[in-house]
């Protein structure tokens, strides 16, 4: 909700919540919404090259140019620039499905090509994206147990799928430390809290991922009903001065460590946190009235 990067594919993101997606593509959660659920659900993200994947953006030239390109490649079956341009426009006219098989058709050609293996996992979460997304919109409108069930299995799907992207391209490239970020949210949105945490320790020495982790590894331990591990992970989110966490994220900090002081019964610690979240609830409203 990220994406889930190889070392050539675009830099992690952040997403919007599912009622705003108008697309396929996934990337990782803004974490300014960690408060809220679901986790981990992507928003449209422009494609990684700076090739059109149709004869401009109308649907009827697009729609045109894919059935031109479904019968180019019967034709020639090893134009590899066909099935990449012939996939893009299945993910921009919002069929990853179909994008997903043409990629895979593809790989049975080509299957060292790095680049096509990329667009073929993006097909792949963009299709358990969508079907969440269509799940998550019947179960809006019928509450029944049937629903309730098909989403939390379209909801697990969704963890899963990412979760192995995840994993598959670090396992490609170690270096891409911040799809650990976003392989200990599909992590969590499992249920796998021990695995996230794990995951999430690796990288608590990095400073531009930190803030992030411990906030994660906060909701995890919660989750767990580790209460005093999570406060301390929340309060190197919220209070950690060596490494200044963005203004959203210390205030989810501090709101979740409120409800954990409270819930313990601990009232000294609670009125000091409260201090905090007061005071950056505050600094948040300035600059929302600055920005204006």
């Amino acid at each position: 909700m990220s994406y889930a990067t190889e070392g050539t594919s675009p830099p992690v993101n952040t997403p919007s919540q599912a009622g705003q997606v108008e697309g396929g593509r996934w990337e990782q959660v803004r974490f300014e919404e960690l408060s809220k659920t679901p986790i981990g659900v992507p928003r449209i993200e422009e494609p990684r090259t700076t090739s059109k994947p149709a004869e401009g953006s109308h649907p009827k030239r697009r729609l045109e140019r894919r059935q031109q390109l479904e019968h180019h490649l019967k034709e020639s079956p090893t134009d590899l620039d066909g099935f990449m341009e012939l996939g893009r426009i299945y993910r921009a006219d919002d069929r990853p499905l179909e994008a997903k098989r043409i990629f895979e058709k593809a790989r049975q050609i080509f299957p060292e090509e790095q680049e096509l293996l990329w667009e073929y996992e993006e097909a792949v979460l963009a299709r358990s994206l969508q079907q969440y997304r269509e799940v998550s919109d019947l179960a809006a409108r019928l509450d029944t147990l049937e629903t309730e069930r098909e989403l939390k299995r379209s909801q697990n799907d969704w963890a899963r799928r990412r979760i192995e992207v995840c994993r598959a391209r670090l396992t490609r490239d170690p270096s891409l430390l911040h799809l650990k970020i976003a392989l200990a949210e599909a992590m969590y949105d499992a249920e796998m809290h021990e695995d996230a945490i794990t995951t999430l320790d690796q990288i608590l020495d990095q400073d531009e991922l930190s803030p992030i982790a411990y906030l994660i590894k906060g909701r995890c331990l919660l989750a767990s009903g580790n209460h005093l591990q999570a406060m301390v992970a929340l309060r190197a989110v919220a209070m950690r001065r060596a490494v200044v966490a963005p203004l959203n994220t210390r205030i989810i900090a501090l709101k979740l460590l409120c409800e954990t002081a409270e819930k313990v019964g601990v009232a000294l610690t609670l009125a000091k946190y409260q201090q905090h979240l007061a005071q950056a609830e505050r600094e948040l409203a300035q600059d929302i009235a600055t920005s204006k």
